[in-house]
């Protein structure tokens, strides 16, 4: 392998002769052989964008040269064309400031806006840490990379994702609105509602879980550039902040604005814990609905079997015929991955100290990598299981049928023991409710016949 010799303060270190990266980026790739994680292709595209906007804050306020504002501009969108990547070789498991990475991005774009200047015949050439660097730290930087790259995850990617199967589940809802079945409470039978109202639950829960990561996500658009090394903004001008922020939210149609107190952004990220809460929170409503999506499918001749599901492969090995419920198994997996992440994540944030908080790249593997979990299995789901969701009618008829606990319409009428006397003894003697309330004397055939009406308790309301 061919290599050239790159230097940074601690001395020279060969660095192989195709790769973009400098020597701060080399010293981490060796210094830390620890793991395959590397850091997410988000963090650096979203570092990206921010050392696009911050070239642009520093050229406003004189700070830059046109010409470099252009060699970062290019190399900056390369980066985020993806044309890049192969530059970008460090782990999560390094500095729990993310300095390398910050250091692995200036250092790629310097390169790359070199090239580009030398093309352009410039005498001028960019320096990682005096050009693409200028007015920012590690410290600031990679928090701010971490909140856009937060947002842009939870708002593009998530939550489209969620209304895909929330709309699809209002679907399935009003097809199934009339359609009345046996409820359960406990894993035993219990009063009567529509499967229309059983799926309505689940609906809800994807209603209010959107509502709530809308909420939280707000809080992640204050960013922490601007601080610098310890948030009172030394090396950088006053309106450098408000610039970049600017800049950041022309990109991405997405209003980003300065944090209020930037001591607080350099050594607090309770807003990915709050945001990540969140997304806990969808999670184990997936893991519910995943559950109850299994429960009702189960079967197809000896489970409850009131619903069918699509057969998307063979489910066994030895088994002939045999189909399981795999999306609901991959979804509930993800749930717990979900639920780890999430205990890392609030570990990680109660971690800092003093003026600064070292457990980023940790954070940001596990709130992202939740993000694209849970956006890819709603969608799978949707797609391979709730579009395909249809109702055994049959089935629900004959469990409707038979179970006792229709006699609770009967508690108005002719009391709770009464009532609960009918139901033990129809269960005793295997016999129908009507059966055995007439055989009683305590009801009429009739009077049977109008106070249990399974559709009626349904709505009992109306």
């Amino acid at each position: 392998m061919d290599y050239r010799i790159e230097h940074d303060t601690i001395g020279e270190i060969k660095v192989p002769a195709d790769k973009y990266w400098g020597a701060q980026t080399q010293r981490s790739k060796q210094n830390f052989p620890i793991g395959k994680e590397k850091m997410p292709k988000e963090i650096i595209q979203s570092f990206a964008l921010l050392k696009k906007s911050t070239a642009i804050a520093n050229n406003k306020l004189g700070l830059l040269e046109d010409e470099k504002l252009e060699a970062i501009k290019v190399a900056a969108d390369q980066v985020l064309s993806g044309k890049l990547d192969e530059h970008f070789p460090l782990v999560v498991w390094q500095t729990g400031s993310g300095t390398q990475s910050n250091m692995n991005v200036n250092e790629v774009i310097a390169y790359a806006g070199n090239k580009w200047l030398k093309e352009q015949n410039s005498d001028l050439t960019l320096h990682p840490n005096d050009d693409v660097n200028k007015s920012q730290s590690s410290n600031d930087t990679y928090p701010t990379a971490m909140h856009l790259a937060f947002v842009l995850k939870v708002e593009d990617e998530v939550l489209p994702a969620l209304r895909v199967l929330k709309d699809r589940l209002k679907e399935k809802e009003e097809q199934y609105k009339n359609l009345v079945k046996i409820g359960r409470t406990h894993l035993q039978d219990a009063t009567p509602l529509t499967l229309g109202q059983e799926i309505s639950a689940w609906h809800r829960m994807l209603e209010k879980s959107e509502e709530m990561i809308e909420q939280s996500v707000e809080h992640l658009k204050e960013l922490a550039i601007g601080g610098t090394a310890v948030g009172t903004g030394l090396n950088a001008h006053v309106d450098y902040s408000g610039h970049v922020c600017e800049a950041i939210s022309g990109f991405t149609e997405k209003k980003f604005v300065s944090a209020k107190n930037k001591f607080h952004s350099l050594t607090s990220y309770d807003e990915a814990v709050h945001v990540h809460g969140a997304l806990k929170a969808l999670a184990a409503d997936l893991m519910k609905i995943a559950n109850d999506v299994r429960w009702l499918a189960s079967g197809p001749r000896c489970g409850i079997g009131e619903i069918t599901i699509p057969a998307n492969e063979p489910g066994s090995s030895i088994m002939p015929g045999k189909v399981n419920p795999t999306q609901s198994e991959a979804l509930t997996m993800v749930v717990t991955q979900v639920m780890g992440n999430d205990a890392a994540i609030g570990f990680a944030a109660s971690q800092g100290n003093f003026e600064l908080y070292v457990f980023k790249p940790v954070i940001a593997y596990n709130f992202l990598q939740s993000c694209q979990l849970l956006a890819d299995s709603m969608l799978s789901f949707e797609e391979r299981v709730v579009r395909g969701l249809e109702a055994n009618e049959e089935k629900i008829e004959e469990y409707l049928n038979e179970s006792l606990m229709l006699v609770t319409a009967l508690n108005p009428h002719i009391g709770y023991e009464n009532a609960a006397k009918i139901a033990n003894e129809a269960y005793k003697n295997n016999s129908t409710l009507k059966e055995t309330a007439v055989q009683l004397g305590l009801l009429t055939d009739d009077q049977f016949d109008e106070f249990v009406d399974p559709k009626k308790m349904t709505m009992p309301n109306k």
